[in-house]
């Protein structure tokens, strides 16, 4: 999407009473409606009505600690124990940097894989089982970008197709054991 057709960004104002108003439909929402905003590459601002404070962030690692404390266990302990640590170290200056060129790595590396499982579906397309193949690579693209800014409805996966509906517990084994594996060459980096 060129920047000329990025949706302006989406003003939430919380109010004295802790609920959030959207500013745009003025109704209030929720803290997953405004996760999923995000999904959906919106950019969020969350300000508090009566000091114009920036509340984003908070309200941002708010959401994050619901999914986790859900198990959707994206951030590996040893990975939040290193965030934790680069509070109180020197490496707290660079730590942002860092985390910010890996995720646009993940993306740009996402868009790429996009690409070639699009060009390989032509001669690749008659192989015995490549059609399961490209549905569970989807599928782990999905859950690991999904909705991130360039990443998850950028490639060949239409949005308004169901890429995890059908999957079984043993895909789902395979798509943790790659996200696994993607974790630790991240955390190697």
């Amino acid at each position: 999407m060129a920047s000329s057709e990025k949706p302006a960004q989406l003003l939430i104002k919380r109010y004295a009473s802790r609920r959030l108003y959207n500013t745009e439909t003025s109704d209030y929402v929720t803290l997953e409606d405004i996760a999923t905003f995000i999904r959906d590459g919106r950019e969020v601002k969350i300000v508090d009505l009566k000091s114009g404070d920036d509340l984003t962030r908070q309200y941002l690692l708010q959401i994050i600690a619901e999914h986790e404390g859900r198990g959707e266990n994206v951030l590996p302990v040893d990975v939040l124990t290193d965030l934790v640590r680069s509070y109180t170290s020197q490496a707290q200056s660079v730590v942002p940097q860092f985390l910010a060129a890996s995720f646009e790595m993940l993306r740009d590396g996402q868009s790429k894989m996009m690409e070639n499982m699009a060009a390989m579906s032509g001669p690749m397309a008659s192989m015995p089982g490549f059609e399961q193949l490209q549905l569970q690579q989807r599928a782990f693209l999905k859950a690991m970008m999904g909705g991130w800014a360039g990443g998850g409805s950028s490639g060949p996966a239409r949005e308004d197709e169901d890429t995890t509906g059908d999957k079984g517990p043993e895909d789902m084994d395979e798509i943790r054991r790659q996200l696994a594996a993607l974790q630790d060459r991240i955390s190697k980096l």
